[in-house]
């Protein structure tokens, strides 16, 4: 209630008249001398002069001032802020993923958009930047591991197929496409336990009825990566995460169709804020088509 108070005490003041100050308002003429009798009842102070039908600062009124005219120059510059942030045109996103590989685009296209909005970027597995997000530390993620919780809303990034990935001169390289069963008897690039990626590539097995034979570990996907380039084996990989190498080719599993699908997280209490709304619009401007 003060803040109107020292509003209409302002108008007052700046117009000289109670009539003029209601006009400025855009409130009604006993709203703002309701405003100001209360003022100057709550403290005991006469702000104003009466003269006639216009009105003139007391000295306590003279000193009160300046402090308000301070106060409204604030309010005006938290006004243009809150408008700014409304916009897009300032404000940050702060977003966690798991890796680079499907959540660049929708980075390049929120940058083009919204050029005065910060962003930021943070790697990490997919249990910490559920956390994060949890803990109000992120605004969005961009996970492969699907998640259920009542908290939180979900959107579909990408829908990648796993292929076989090997180097040029693997037994395998001069085919198209390979059936699970032709790469048993080869040395097989998996990801650690845990790994989205080596879940699904024992997905690929499973549902083809075969049991990888021999297993590398590495924990990493550009590990992986470089592994094939000197030739310690092959991988399943999804499509997008295959770096271009002149090294390496990839072929079509024909007996066995396997998607990682990668999701965007936000908490549902966040989603109505307007960088976050505008985010995940950018998200479904180009949804995957399976």
């Amino acid at each position: 209630m003060l803040a109107l108070e020292l509003k209409s005490f302002h108008a007052i003041a700046h117009s000289g008249s109670i009539t003029k100050a209601a006009q400025m308002l855009g409130i009604s003429q006993p709203t703002v001398t309701s405003h100001l009798r209360q003022l100057e009842a709550r403290y005991g102070i006469e702000l104003f002069y009466r003269q006639g039908k216009g009105v003139y600062l007391s000295e306590q009124g003279e000193r009160l001032l300046p402090q308000v005219e301070e106060l409204m120059q604030q309010a005006a510059q938290i006004d243009f802020s809150l408008r700014d942030l409304r916009d897009l045109k300032s404000g940050k996103v702060r977003v966690g993923a798991t890796g680079p590989y499907y959540i660049m685009d929708v980075l390049r296209r929120f940058y083009q958009a919204y050029p005065g909005v910060e962003m930021k970027l943070s790697i990490d597995n997919s249990q910490r930047v559920l956390s994060s997000l949890l803990d109000y530390q992120l605004d969005v993620i961009a996970s492969s591991f699907l998640v259920d919780d009542e908290r939180i809303i979900r959107v579909l990034l990408a829908s990648d197929p796993l292929v076989v990935v090997l180097r040029r001169d693997h037994p395998l390289a001069a085919r198209k496409r390979v059936r699970i069963a032709e790469l048993c008897p080869h040395t097989i690039l998996m990801r650690e336990n845990g790994s989205m990626t080596r879940e699904l590539c024992l997905q690929v097995f499973r549902q083809a009825g075969q049991q990888p034979g021999q297993v590398l570990e590495i924990g990493s996907r550009e590990a992986i990566c470089w592994a094939i380039v000197c030739g310690l084996g092959a991988s399943l990989l999804p499509l997008r995460e295959v770096p271009a190498h002149p090294e390496i080719v990839t072929l079509r599993i024909s007996d066995v169709s396997v998607h990682l699908n990668e999701y965007v997280y936000c908490l549902k209490e966040r989603a109505h804020g307007h960088a976050i709304r505008a985010f995940l619009d950018q998200v479904q401007v180009d949804l995957p088509v399976r």
